[in-house]
């Protein structure tokens, strides 16, 4: 059996499938939702009641485990407990604080999206949702932990734009992604050594999905922060 991972967001559209393909990988997975119990999830699953606005309801739901998937819908109001920067800068830091609350250092893996260096895209306007994506993938590049921030384009349910998987760096794309491709970049980011330390965009087009992540992502450059730190001896 593996290590836990905790997929914080795990019974949304696209936690429910981070969880799933988690789970088919042999981990132990501990799903932290504030209705942990909507999603479709395998048997098996833990399921913890936790909110990323409120911090003190964090501390036992990610205590133990050797990785973290953030995937949190945002929210689009202006301000409070429904706005982006609660839930995608406040939720990102009380995730963080609560997963190393005890020394422990997992690895983190956020899901952002694309154009969140794109200030002038009309989706800011909605509780400044660009500007506070991306600060919580600058407090993540600075925790000081392994991490991987991927930006989703688009998502869909379904394969139409291909199955093929393109990485990109600089936020410069556009395209479609469907979720179990990003479900799939999420487990792969976690097991693979080469992720670590990386944000990129990610698009499907057409061909076929890829067998080996690790290819993909040695084409890639980590980014310009101070380096997590690798404990495993």
């Amino acid at each position: 059996m593996h290590d836990r991972i905790a997929v914080v967001g795990g019974a949304g559209r696209l936690g429910t499938r981070i969880t799933r393909r988690l789970m088919e990988q042999g981990y132990r997975v501990r799903v932290v939702s504030r209705e942990p119990h909507r999603g479709r999830l395998p048997l098996g699953v833990e399921l913890h009641r936790g909110d990323v606005r409120y911090a003190d309801t964090l501390a036992s739901a990610l205590r133990g485990c050797a990785g973290v998937v953030f995937t949190v819908e945002p929210g689009t109001a202006n301000s409070g407990p429904d706005s982006p920067e609660t839930t995608m800068y406040d939720g990102v830091r009380n995730v963080l604080a609560a997963a190393t609350g005890e020394g422990e250092s997992p690895h983190m893996v956020l899901i952002s999206q694309i154009f969140v260096t794109r200030r002038e895209h009309p989706m800011n306007a909605y509780g400044q949702l660009l500007d506070w994506r991306l600060r919580g993938e600058d407090a993540v590049r600075a925790c000081g932990l392994p991490y991987t921030v991927i930006r989703p384009s688009w998502l869909t349910d379904d394969t139409f734009a291909g199955a093929r998987v393109r990485l990109e760096q600089g936020d410069r794309g556009d395209g479609w992604v469907s979720r179990d491709a990003v479900a799939e970049a999420a487990v792969n980011a976690l097991v693979t050594t080469e992720a670590r330390g990386m944000t990129f965009e990610l698009y499907n087009e057409p061909g076929e999905a890829p067998v080996d992540w690790a290819p993909l992502f040695r084409r890639l450059t980590h980014d310009r922060v101070p380096s997590w730190t690798d404990h495993s001896g």
